[in-house]
């Protein structure tokens, strides 16, 4: 398994019934989370409902550059979280399937406390070090560049950080008023995006760039320091 979202993981205890074959993953859901998701999580934020597979239980546990092999073919375990804390990429020779951390078609969604920021950096950093020659995203097409497709998302997001702090200059506001100033979408995806965009805020909190109400929440108001 990449990661336990609801539409990757559910289906994979039954096909396990059915061919005798064990569930590997990185671990639960929670695992893999970075040390400031786990705050927010121990401060009782509980996340914006992206369908977490929160009963998933892996049957044998796949570390970091661990490999598994059999006579006709090998996988290595890559653990790429920014999606997913418990996010793996599969690298086959110069191919990486890469899950959901890099999409064919869109980017893709940063939703704490299980998306992360600052990990979806690194792991785009180590995407972009281990050199594919093709990525096979679970979400679109093959990109058959990968260099230029990585270097591109990463632009996006510098740009969007861009924006945040630029909106928070103008007056301070909560993730989904940030984004509603923002991003051009309708109703059906204001959501996503203020998901995003408390990603990004909460980032910049890390690195000491804004400041917040209280414990994070939905509501919380972000100011730009």
């Amino acid at each position: 398994m990449t990661h336990s979202h609801l539409d990757h993981s559910p289906l994979a205890r039954p096909l396990a019934h059915v061919t005798g074959a064990p569930v590997l993953a990185f671990g639960p859901s929670g695992a893999g989370r970075s040390p400031a998701m786990s705050r927010i999580v121990a401060a009782g934020y509980a996340g914006g409902g992206e369908g977490v597979d929160a009963a998933f239980t892996p049957d044998i546990l796949l570390a970091d550059g661990e490999t598994v092999a059999t006579g006709e073919w090998s996988l290595t375990a890559r653990h790429t979280p920014g999606h997913f804390g418990n996010h793996l990429s599969f690298q086959q020779g110069s191919d990486i399937f890469c899950g959901d951390l890099v999409l064919g078609w869109s980017s893709t969604l940063i939703s704490p406390p299980d998306g992360d920021l600052t990990d979806y950096f690194r792991s785009m950093a180590r995407l972009q070090c281990l050199g594919a020659a093709r990525l096979y995203p679970a979400h679109g097409a093959p990109i058959e560049a990968p260099a230029a497709r990585l270097a591109e998302l990463v632009a996006h997001r510098r740009d969007r950080t861009r924006q945040i702090l630029e909106a928070l200059a103008s007056a301070p506001g909560n993730a989904r008023e940030l984004a509603a100033r923002i991003y051009d979408v309708g109703p059906t995806l204001i959501h996503a995006a203020s998901r995003n965009v408390l990603a990004h805020l909460i980032a910049l909190d890390e690195l000491g760039a804004v400041r917040h109400d209280d414990e994070i929440s939905e509501d919380s108001r972000f100011y730009l320091k």
